[in-house]
């Protein structure tokens, strides 16, 4: 028995819609980051991008444990000597809290070509709304 490979021209993708509200972060960025990989569907192929389309509402109502809010740290470097930058997580949820999902995601994705392809399918927005109606996303629970 051969196992068949799926061609490119023959991925279904569809669109979810996932609210973040009073969601732990880990947990939701983990979930998120399974079905961008195309992992839920049953002829999974790692070198593929099987990915569904994913579309995160409420992403400033997202809940971190512990004592995370106070003490988490986001850093990036500039590429220059002595050009490491931190930004809190208190800071980010004020002026960026999308980034604060499409971090953890990124995380969680594969760090390759593949990977960055994965991440234009996640849309997150900070309130309810979004410009995705259109698409009819379904209603994703993620627990």
């Amino acid at each position: 028995m051969k196992t068949e490979s799926i061609k490119s021209n023959e991925i279904v993708r569809d669109w979810y819609i996932v609210d973040a509200k009073d969601k732990t972060l880990g947990r939701l960025a983990s979930s998120i980051a399974q079905i961008l990989r195309g992992k839920n569907k049953v002829n999974f192929s790692p070198n593929l991008d099987m990915s569904d389309f994913i579309i995160v509402i409420n992403a400033e109502k997202v809940i971190l444990t512990g004592n995370k809010k106070n003490t988490k740290e986001y850093w990036r470097h500039t590429g220059y000597p002595g050009g490491q930058k931190t930004v809190s997580y208190k800071k980010m949820l004020d002026e960026k809290p999308d980034q604060i999902i499409r971090t953890a995601v990124k995380g969680m994705l594969p760090h390759n070509k593949l990977g960055r392809k994965l991440l234009n399918h996640l849309k997150v927005y900070s309130g309810t709304v979004h410009p995705h109606k259109a698409q009819s996303p379904k209603e994703l629970s993620i627990n």
